[in-house]
């Protein structure tokens, strides 16, 4: 397996990336979102590193990045609009590097917001993810109410005694978006999913397409 270390190009500049696993067939192609990166969120992450590690073991070609202004990244923190904006430059050299291969499309607490709407703005341009993992979304935060076409499954995964993210709040959006995720709850977990990680590992890799 390779890993690579990668200079982007992105809305706002350049884009730091690595850049793991088969990169020469893979059988899909995977993105992961990083936490706010106002409180120190960034790709190095372990939840994010444990998602990538998911999708690199099952053969997939696994790439986390930094949002603009986060390490390498240029630029400057955008309140999700420009993030989002960053995640679909990333998924354009993805795809375009490995075309008609499933993308898994994934994000830890801010970082799920833009994978979601990530997600809407590719399902809008006929480029839907095969799936969409979502770890402790912060719906009491962003608008994901306003989020209802995705055009994949979508998993959420939700610590139930979370520290940063309302459980109860994920739990009734849950119930009612659009989306009609399958809704998976970590007991005793908080929001960075301490001693759970090899289990979160294994839910990741269960959703993989």
């Amino acid at each position: 397996m390779s890993r690579d270390r990668l200079a982007l190009e992105g809305p706002e500049g350049t884009l730091e990336a690595v850049l793991e696993g088969e990169t020469d067939n893979p059988a899909m192609i995977a993105i992961v979102c990083h936490p706010h990166p106002q409180f120190g969120g960034t790709m190095d992450n372990k939840v994010v590193t444990t998602l990538i590690r998911a999708a690199r073991d099952a053969g997939g070609a696994a790439l986390r990045f930094n949002f603009r202004g986060v390490g390498e990244s240029q630029g400057a923190y955008s309140d999700g609009i420009g993030e989002v904006e960053d995640l679909i430059a990333v998924h354009r050299w993805l795809s375009k590097k490995y075309p008609n291969t499933p993308l898994w499309l994934a994000g830890f607490s801010f970082g799920s917001f833009v994978a979601a709407r990530g997600a809407e703005v590719l399902a809008a341009n006929g480029e839907a993810p095969a799936a969409l993992f979502l770890v402790a979304p912060p719906v009491h935060h962003y608008g994901f109410e306003t989020i209802e076409k995705v055009g994949c499954p979508v998993t959420v995964v939700q610590g139930e005694d979370d520290e940063v993210v309302p459980a109860d709040k994920v739990f009734r959006w849950a119930e009612s978006t659009a989306l009609a995720p399958d809704l998976i709850r970590f007991p005793d977990s908080g929001h960075f999913f301490h001693g759970q990680l090899v289990n979160l590992r294994e839910v990741a890799a269960s959703r993989l397409p």
